[in-house]
């Protein structure tokens, strides 16, 4: 049972860090006067995602994963 709970508390912090850096990704695009459609934000994440020497936490780089895989449905 107490797997069951960790499991559940991992999903919700990897929800709310998934909709954390896509609201940036939608503040930033909007004061770069980019209209962020879905596309738009999804390859923005994938070119955040390919500036390797930023130190990211684990969280924050499986939710821009996650993130992308979401809006390219």
């Amino acid at each position: 049972m107490n797997d069951i709970k960790v499991d559940v508390m991992n999903a919700n912090e990897l929800y709310n860090e998934m909709c954390r850096v896509v609201g940036d990704m939608v503040f930033t695009l909007h004061d770069s006067g980019i209209e962020s459609k879905q596309m738009v934000i999804a390859d923005a994440l994938r070119t955040v995602l390919a500036y390797k020497n930023v130190d990211r936490t684990e969280l924050m780089v499986r939710a821009i994963e996650c993130s992308v895989r979401t809006l390219d449905r």
